[in-house]
């Protein structure tokens, strides 16, 4: 694969995911280099000169009046990273440090920051060569930028800190010393451009994202393969019903119901039955589904624009050699659409996890009991409602918003703050469970299918066929009770993989998550 230009106009969350978990090569053009240069010129001149400016000759937050000699100036910067460390819990996984670093860079190399270009080199050289900060996941409040995360992830360039490399966690020193590099010294004002700004729920929140639209397109197609086997109609997707109300998401979501149930005999078998509608777990799927497809939506319109925004402070403009102090680095715009994904994302578990128990309770299907052939000796997919259930009831909890707390800090100085980086990581504790609760689901649906058609050949929908076959290629019919767990961990890397979306929509085109 071909270098990926970190500093191009419009970077898109696909690059991200191709720099962070495909190792992706990276390079900065000579034009972002040139911006780069330009401004850190500017800011030499001014230490020089004396100047006043924030984070540069002066010290941080509520120490803003607190003058620095030029001589200590660089002192300052290394202070800030070594001060601000402050993170603590588990760290980041690297592919998510991958991210930010390689956000880090496209803001840097925007022209705004007063960043040396040997400075951004060193980024490129950990992104192509492997080294990733050790960035502890909590101790950001999402204003100020992501200060604590984005300060451990400076302390490498410095010789300090610690660092992945090859599979082991390493010294900062150390980590240089592999790729036969040296601490760097930092110039004046970089070491508040390292860490101040949104890159870290930012570079979270691409990857969520990212997986959320796939999610979303799984969840069609496991309520598809559940409908059939309720037994339910699917001329509750007929699009005039839906134009009558045109929510973006309930319109895409009725039309792939329709696609991947097209051609289903199991549906087309029980026309003109005694019942009168389905539940609404399935009737209603894409006004559910529909909304959480637009809360997806909506947040990778937000994150598309941050990805590609400068949100440092002080921002230099060097066309007419001025600094602006703003509040670009204040993270409310993340956080809001974090939240809001968080209650789609989760809403898309709640409503599988009640079809999963209409497929394993006989009181509301024509199936066996919770989808074993000798109930009472074995108990089939019993435990994985609880599971499912679990998770489900877990998500409630981590729906809670984050935005609106608020704890002053720096001596009230910074009196509002997103707390998007605990938004934004609870979106993605939220999805991680409802990758598990969809599995579930896809695993109950075919074994349903299965128990449904022994004694009766009927085929599935044009895009469930597909759906079923995959996932019998991975998982075969539970004859008898086994190691459910396992299943469990299977579906959810099958899921993740792609494959079963994939050859869904090679059969039925694309499933759709906006219009």
């Amino acid at each position: 694969m071909n270098e990926l230009l970190l500093d191009k106009e419009n970077l898109t969350i696909e690059d991200l995911v191709q720099v962070s978990r495909f190792d992706r090569k990276v390079v900065v053009s000579e034009a972002g280099a040139s911006r780069v240069a330009r401004t850190s010129a500017l800011i030499e001149r001014w230490v020089r000169e004396k100047k006043v400016i924030y984070g540069i000759t002066t010290g941080f937050g509520a120490l803003c009046n607190v003058t620095i000699s030029e001589k200590d100036t660089r002192r300052l910067q290394e202070n800030i990273l070594m001060s601000h460390a402050a993170g603590v819990g588990n760290p980041l996984p690297e592919p998510v440090v991958r991210a930010i670093m390689a956000l880090r860079i496209h803001d840097l190399c925007l022209g705004y920051s007063g960043c040396r270009m040997e400075t951004v080199r060193y980024l490129l050289e950990f992104l192509n060569r492997g080294v990733t900060p050790v960035v502890p996941e909590k101790g950001s409040v999402g204003a100020s930028g992501d200060l604590a995360p984005t300060a451990h992830l400076g302390l490498v360039l410095i010789g300090k800190g610690e660092a992945f490399y090859d599979g082991e966690r390493i010294l900062g020193a150390a980590a240089l010393e592999k790729i036969g590099l040296v601490p760097l010294a930092l110039a004046a004002g970089e070491g508040l451009a390292l860490i101040n700004g949104t890159q870290v729920m930012t570079a979270i929140g691409a990857l969520v994202v990212h997986d959320a639209v796939r999610l979303s397109k799984m969840a069609d197609i496991a309520c598809a393969m559940t409908l059939e086997v309720l037994m339910g109609s699917n001329s509750e997707f007929d699009p005039r019903i839906h134009q009558v109300r045109p929510h973006p998401g309930q319109l895409v979501t009725a039309d792939n119901m329709l696609r991947l149930t097209a051609d289903s005999e199991i549906v087309s078998s029980h026309e003109g039955c005694a019942r009168v509608q389905d539940a609404y777990t399935l009737r209603c799927a894409p006004q559910i589904h529909g909304a959480s497809k637009d809360a997806v939506a909506h947040a990778r319109r937000v994150i598309d624009i941050e990805i590609n925004s400068t949100t440092t402070n002080p921002l230099i403009f060097p066309d007419t050699e001025e600094v602006r102090l703003g509040g670009n680095f204040h993270g409310q715009p993340v956080a809001m659409a974090a939240d809001y994904l968080s209650m789609g994302l989760a809403e898309l578990g709640s409503v599988s996890e009640r079809r999963i128990e209409r497929l394993v309770n006989p009181q509301l299907s024509e199936l066996p009991a919770f989808l074993t052939r000798q109930g009472g000796i074995n108990s089939g997919y019993m435990i994985g409602q609880y599971a499912a259930a679990a998770l489900v009831s877990e998500n409630k909890v981590l729906a809670h918003p984050a935005c609106v707390d608020s704890i002053p800090t720096s001596a009230n100085k910074e009196d509002h703050v997103s707390m998007g980086t605990i938004g934004i990581r609870q979106s993605r504790e939220i999805l991680t469970n409802v990758e598990t609760v969809i599995a579930i689901e896809l695993l109950c649906a075919a074994q349903a299918y299965d128990l449904l058609t022994e004694n009766r050949q009927l085929k599935a929908g044009k895009g469930t066929r597909e759906a079923y076959r995959v996932i019998r290629g991975h998982v075969p019919t539970m004859d008898r009770d086994r190691e459910l767990y396992k299943d469990m961990e299977i579906m959810v890397d099958v899921l993740r993989s792609g494959a079963i979306l994939e050859a869904v929509e090679a059969a039925v085109g694309r499933i759709k998550v906006e219009l």
